[in-house]
């Protein structure tokens, strides 16, 4: 057993495990990740690993319960930071790309979840972190919208899901072509085609 893991907390531990499982998805498909590779990534016994966690599942929930709230967290920094509605939402996508890049493992494991027919604990996180995000930036354009920023006659539902899908496009092209950095390249020009999209015509 790796002897600085020996010592950690539970807590320490689990959250040792959600690394692991990123580390492993970013160089492998998900779904082919078992919890024998995640305790060895750890340098635990596979009973090691389920002293912190019940099932396969409660590790999948519990690392995604990670992302939804460390991804929450970084577009709402970005957005807070920024001096307008507009730029907010320009804050909020370019800080998405980024934490895509950072953990390249994440996109293929949201995208796995979705296309599951069953309802895991998993996917039931990353359907409310679906509807969070939504809700997050139909709020900036609602202010983008009262402040003149945004033409007020555009669906703000519509907006919500291009913006959503200029990501994930971004994203399924980085797969494709096994570069996530790449993405940081288009996004600029990208959101420059969603702000023409959106915004007043003076």
């Amino acid at each position: 057993m790796n002897q600085a893991a020996k010592y950690l907390s539970a807590e320490e531990r689990r959250a040792m495990a959600v690394k692991a499982v990123l580390e492993l998805a970013a160089v492998q498909n998900p779904g082919e990740i078992t919890t024998t590779a995640i305790a060895a990534h750890m340098g635990l016994s596979q009973g090691g690993i389920f002293r912190h966690f019940s099932s396969k599942d409660e590790i999948w929930r519990t690392v995604m319960e990670w992302v939804a709230t460390e991804l929450q967290s970084r577009v709402a920094r970005a957005a807070e930071a920024a001096v307008s509605p507009l730029a907010s939402l320009e804050a909020m996508f370019m800080a998405h790309i980024d934490f895509a890049v950072e953990y390249p493992g994440i996109p293929r494991m949201l995208f796995g979840e979705l296309q599951k027919t069953e309802l895991t604990p998993a996917k039931i996180v990353v359907a409310s972190l679906l509807g969070q995000y939504g809700k997050f930036l139909a709020r900036k354009l609602e202010q983008g919208k009262a402040c003149g920023e945004v033409d007020s006659t555009i669906s703000t539902d519509v907006a919500v899901s291009l913006f959503v899908g200029a990501v994930q496009g971004l994203v399924i092209k980085a797969l494709l072509l096994g570069d996530m950095k790449c993405m940081q390249h288009g996004a600029e020009e990208t959101f420059a085609l969603f702000r023409r999209a959106i915004r007043k015509s003076i």
